[in-house]
């Protein structure tokens, strides 16, 4: 068991020994590699972040209930009453129709063109919150649909929906991210194939005089293995360290939009777990691209 071990530490090293003789070669190829992993690793890292940052965004769930203009303050009065004692709704806030204009008055660049208008368009609105434990879509949606029932009111809109639709669009690249992932991967096996199939043509004769002295085809395989792993996972680390890179250079543009809006949202890097996988997948999509075209190759190759 020692000898074994022994003999692979050996291969290991001797497969560092022939990266290291031909180094603008070694590095093109890990260039590519870290390349190739970096950027579905990095955009995978970025929806991570995306969906970190809209994880509270599902607990402002807010209905929005427009009342119609010719209903009275008593009516309006009555209507908070009734959602107020509905036991699946949390709070009621009116807001009546001047206080809509005057906070758009405010906020928006038309306050000299509202003041010309000789009737408010704007109408009461009820702000309903529902309990945080009214959360499926389909129990909100009924939620909704009962408050539309009542005939004060005008329109009802769950102001989430946009959420969900974002949601949506995430989920979709993801999956987007794991298409790109899959191909990528398929290029980083062709790359690794290729330079270890140039790496066997340049050693052609010593491979067939090795066969003629009896050498296994295991034992000629062993060092295009590692060479292979080597690469893959030289290039993951070299994908690990431009993420890292770009993170750094994003951290302080993102810092300061977070600060204005009073967040405190920082972009959260891939952490050892992921690190560890990306590096790992990097020496896994190595040894499958050398084993490839060490099982191709080799075969052809006898001594005359």
């Amino acid at each position: 068991m020692k000898n074994y071990f022994l003999r692979h530490f050996q291969v290991l090293f001797f497969s560092l020994g022939q990266l290291a003789k031909s180094p603008v070669a070694s590095l093109m190829t890990i260039g590519v590699i870290g390349i190739t992993l970096a950027l579905p690793s990095g955009l995978y890292l970025l929806i991570d972040n995306v969906q970190r940052l809209s994880v509270g965004w599902n607990s402002n769930t807010q209905i929005s209930v427009f009342i119609k203009k010719e209903t009275s303050e008593a009516e309006v009065n009555k209507l908070v009453k009734k959602l107020k004692s509905n036991p699946a709704i949390s709070s009621v806030q009116f807001i009546s129709s001047q206080q809509a204009l005057a906070e758009f008055k405010e906020l928006s660049a038309f306050g000299d063109v509202l003041n010309s208008l000789d009737h408010n368009p704007l109408p009461d609105v009820l702000l309903v919150e529902p309990k945080k434990s009214i959360t499926e879509h389909e129990d909100l949606k009924k939620l909704v649909a009962g408050i539309a029932g009542h005939s004060e009111v005008d329109i009802a809109q769950l102001d989430l929906q946009w959420v969900r639709r974002f949601h949506a669009a995430l989920n979709i690249v993801q999956r987007g991210i794991l298409l790109l992932a899959s191909l990528l991967g398929l290029a980083v096996l062709l790359t690794i194939s290729n330079t270890i199939r140039l790496a066997i043509l340049n050693r052609r004769q010593e491979i067939e005089i090795t066969k003629l002295i009896g050498g296994t085809d295991s034992f000629i395989r062993r060092p295009f293995l590692y060479s292979g792993w080597l690469q893959g996972m030289f290039g993951a680390i070299l994908a690990w360290l431009l993420i890292h890179i770009s993170l750094l250079v994003l951290a302080g543009p993102v810092g300061e939009l977070t600060h204005l809006y009073a967040s405190e949202f920082r972009i959260q890097g891939m952490g050892a777990a992921n690190s560890l996988s990306l590096v790992a997948m990097g020496g896994v999509l190595g040894w499958l691209g050398s084993r490839l075209a060490v099982g191709r190759h080799l075969r052809e190759i006898e001594p005359r």
